[in-house]
């Protein structure tokens, strides 16, 4: 399992856990400004498991989800000394993660949406090894497979920028200021997002299964 994340594919306070191995945030800041290589190691151990976790929720591929996790903390190496504090560590962290999800899902639609797989049974057995290595989510727990494939499809019909919303308040349990901050759009609009992608996920579950089955499909209000 990964470090920082529960035995639902949850990120586990992050935040509360501090950093104190150096004092605080704003001195593991500026250890990854002098480039020091504990402190590096202290940020991928933390954030790298939830970071993996957010980018495949969002693009739904095992393989492509650890090439963006590579780019984001790139990214996050690269910016670290652009990095001004305005938001914390962790919000900054996620916001590049779904910007860089964003990216990679266009790209791929645009240049890979015709290709052909060819490679047999190959990319089940993978994404099962990959996806084991990170975690359970709640659907490995509480869902049949069915089910759970069910919800892993309407997720990806949603439209990007509700799915996003969805995921983070959902799935990650973000609070609507946390999630305005990593999409850089108001609380207002954040709820909206959310309370739309909420209702577009149960009807295009209500077309896959029977609400029999179990799975609570009304919809949620924003504030929830």
């Amino acid at each position: 399992m990964p470090p920082g994340v529960n035995e639902f594919g949850q990120a586990e306070g992050l935040e509360a856990a501090g950093w104190p191995e150096f004092g605080s945030e704003e001195r593991m800041l500026e250890r990854l400004r002098e480039g020091d290589d504990a402190a590096y190691e202290a940020l991928l151990e933390r954030f790298q498991g939830p970071v993996y976790q957010l980018v495949y929720r969002l693009v739904d591929d095992p393989n492509e989800a650890g090439d963006v996790v590579q780019d984001v903390f790139l990214k996050v190496f690269r910016g670290v000394s652009g990095f001004r504090g305005q938001s914390s560590l962790k919000t900054w962290i996620y916001r590049i993660a779904v910007n860089e999800a964003h990216n990679r899902r266009r790209w791929f639609h645009r240049h890979r949406k015709a290709e052909i797989v060819l490679d047999g049974d190959s990319g089940v057995t993978n994404r099962i090894e990959l996806v084991s290595d990170r975690g359970r989510t709640p659907y490995d727990w509480t869902l049949n497979g069915e089910m759970r494939t069910a919800i892993e499809e309407a997720l990806e019909g949603l439209n990007p920028v509700f799915r996003s919303a969805v995921i983070l308040r959902d799935l990650e349990e973000l609070s609507y200021e946390e999630i305005a901050d990593i999409l850089d759009v108001s609380i207002g609009t954040v709820k909206s997002r959310i309370l739309r992608g909420r209702e577009a996920l149960r009807r295009a579950l209500m077309d896959k299964l029977e609400p029999a089955r179990g799975l609570a499909l009304s919809p949620q209000t924003a504030s929830d």
